[in-house]
């Protein structure tokens, strides 16, 4: 049997009610504890990395989460991560970032529910990462909610309570995971010739600035003082607004003239942006050489950012980077 190695970071998976509100009590040993007939078809070990609600994820914990993945890789055949469902999607694109190349599976899972609960999503959600992790061909960070398999930088929760929260944007579903069986639609392991990596760097220091109508260009200007990046969610396809003035051209131009990244991305959820489509964007994207996130989630873009700036600080190298696919983060590139 394969063996495999749990690690509770809190959640609502691990959440008991209290007088403030549901908060993460369990331990990973008292969770494995709701799912014992996992251990007819592998051997659970499980240790405690964080226990908190996934709404006080920071980059600190990503990296205690590869760091404790990387201390034990060579001792289990895979690992699941029981992990809050708020920022799951930001957590499993930070860890394909930072664990490259694993032939070994990688689950990130959760629930809508208490586990401890009678109605709860979270004992199959569960079964079901313990079973995709001890699948020969799986490999890599991915996230399994729901009967789903999902890449580790594609993920999105798209609904805040029902089962089926979360979904692969842009991109298809790795597997399917129906009761005992999973269907593979992406069969691909075979494909890694390169050892494991681990990377142990991160800069927080990306901003993301969500366009409205008549959001003042200033903003842009303030968050210069404070980021090393930012990523802009505009409108479609992508582009700046121009209003009355040139606010938005000039804000770009001081961040590029301060050897600071600027990456454009669409508020709109599937298809990813174009910024070569119209002219508020294409002209813009010309003249300061702007990096574009195309068909990545914003989740992907973010973590990627942030694992870049922690690799290097040269703009064609920071571009260069951008642009490798990663697990599969980004298919249409410039």
């Amino acid at each position: 049997m394969k063996r495999i190695l749990l690690l509770g970071t809190g959640g609502t998976i691990a959440c008991k009610r209290t007088p403030e509100g549901l908060k993460p009590l369990l331990s990973s040993e008292e969770i494995l504890s709701y799912v014992p007939a996992s251990k007819d078809f592998c051997s659970i070990d499980a240790i405690q990395v964080l226990n908190i609600d996934s709404t006080n994820i920071q980059p600190s914990h990503w990296l205690a989460m590869a760091g404790a993945i990387e201390e034990h890789y060579e001792d289990y055949d895979g690992f699941v991560i029981t992990h809050g469902t708020d920022t799951m999607a930001y957590t499993a694109a930070a860890l394909s970032y930072l664990i490259r190349n694993s032939k070994k599976p990688i689950v990130i899972t959760g629930a809508q529910k208490p586990i401890d609960m009678e109605n709860t999503d979270a004992r199959t959600n569960l079964a079901d990462s313990l079973r995709f992790a001890s699948h020969s061909q799986a490999h890599g960070i991915n996230i399994v909610f729901d009967g789903k398999v999902i890449a580790g930088t594609r993920g999105k929760k798209e609904r805040t309570k029902s089962y089926n929260a979360f979904s692969s944007i842009n991109f298809p579903y790795i597997a399917m995971i129906q009761e005992e069986h999973i269907l593979f639609y992406l069969d691909d392991k075979a494909l890694i010739t390169e050892p494991v990596r681990f990377f142990r760097r991160l800069n927080p220091n990306v901003g993301l600035l969500k366009l409205i109508p008549s959001t003042d260009a200033s903003l842009l200007d303030y968050m210069a003082e404070h980021y090393d990046a930012v990523i802009i969610e505009s409108f479609g396809v992508g582009g700046l607004p121009s209003y009355d003035r040139e606010d938005y051209y000039r804000a770009v131009s001081r961040w590029t003239s301060l050897g600071k990244t600027v990456i454009m991305t669409t508020q709109v959820t599937n298809e990813g942006s174009n910024m070569s489509v119209y002219e508020v964007g294409k002209n813009l994207k010309k003249e300061f050489g702007l990096l574009e996130a195309y068909d990545m989630t914003l989740e992907a873009a973010v973590t990627k950012t942030m694992w870049i700036l922690g690799q290097t600080s040269d703009p064609q190298e920071i571009r260069r980077l951008f642009y490798q696919t990663v697990n599969r983060d980004i298919l249409w590139k410039s």
